[in-house]
């Protein structure tokens, strides 16, 4: 089972999941800019923060045969706050980098004026930039967060096929289903979406669009959950090959549209599911 994780935070992850993925099938993975838990009081620790994803990471992410790819942004959380906007002015010369795959996180935390400011310059940063967008829907009200979240991609003139509207549950799927949006969804250990009902929806909804992630951030969550979808899928009655759509094609044609993917990981040839599960300490 090959697997490319395209929703990761690996800046929260220590070097042990590094090498825990690496041997569960992960190959390559997206790390996408958020917040890190605690404010930031200027520009310039923004600018730290992108060079590591731009240069540790990969770097780290390498001693374990991982190809790692990045998405910078101005997070929504962060877009309310008055010292970090001018992060706004810095993000292109970082959407230029080879590693950069697309705008992200951007979207709603608290659906505020501030957040559409920054939500709909980032998305017109995407289409200066030929770049796809990653889209982080709200904690809370998300059903309204998501159609909002809708209207203004199409108010952006940004293609669809572009953007991934994320952390999806069952119910703001529908809607981004019949968008033209590719969906992405979080699997964690206690919230957001697990690997049964992930298995749900895709009977639902097919495979196509779909994107599957661990974002294993600071709290409490696990980075082969990637890994234990595939599982599911295949002991539901999924194929090798649905499986492979699901954890390695989709990804890849999502994040290729940005001509950045490195070819070793696009080329890398499938894995045969060995019928066992070599998760260690998951949930």
């Amino acid at each position: 089972m090959r697997i490319f994780d395209p929703h990761i935070h690996m800046t929260s992850r220590t070097t042990d999941d590094y090498e825990r993925m690496a041997a569960a099938g992960v190959r390559a993975l997206v790390e996408p800019a958020f917040w890190l838990g605690q404010p930031r009081t200027n520009v310039g620790s923004f600018t730290d923060y992108f060079d590591s994803l731009v240069g540790w990471e990969p770097f780290r992410a390498a001693q374990f045969g991982i190809r790692h790819h990045a998405t910078i942004a101005l997070n929504p959380k962060e877009a309310n706050d008055p010292r970090c906007r001018e992060v706004l002015g810095v993000l292109p010369r970082y959407l230029e980098k080879d590693g950069v795959v697309a705008v992200g996180e951007i979207g709603y935390d608290s659906m505020t004026p501030e957040e559409d400011e920054a939500f709909a310059a980032q998305l017109a940063l995407a289409v200066e930039h030929e770049l796809p967008a990653l889209v982080h829907t709200p904690h809370r009200d998300k059903a309204r967060g998501t159609e909002r979240t809708l209207a203004v991609v199409r108010e952006s003139g940004i293609d669809p096929g572009l953007v991934a509207v994320d952390h999806l549950n069952e119910v703001t799927v529908g809607a981004v289903a019949g968008s033209g949006c590719w969906m992405g969804f979080s699997i964690y250990p206690d919230t957001k979406m697990t690997a049964a009902r992930m298995v749900h929806i895709l009977r639902e909804y097919g495979l196509e669009r779909m994107l599957v992630n661990s974002a294993a951030d600071w709290g409490r969550s696990d980075p082969l959950l990637t890994r234990r979808t595939g599982e599911e899928m295949l002991a539901a009655g999924f194929s090798d090959d649905d499986v492979d759509r699901v954890l390695w094609r989709n990804p890849v044609e999502f994040y290729g549209q940005s001509k950045r993917l490195d070819p070793s990981a696009v080329d890398a040839g499938p894995m045969t599911f060995e019928g066992n599960s070599i998760l260690r300490g998951g949930s």
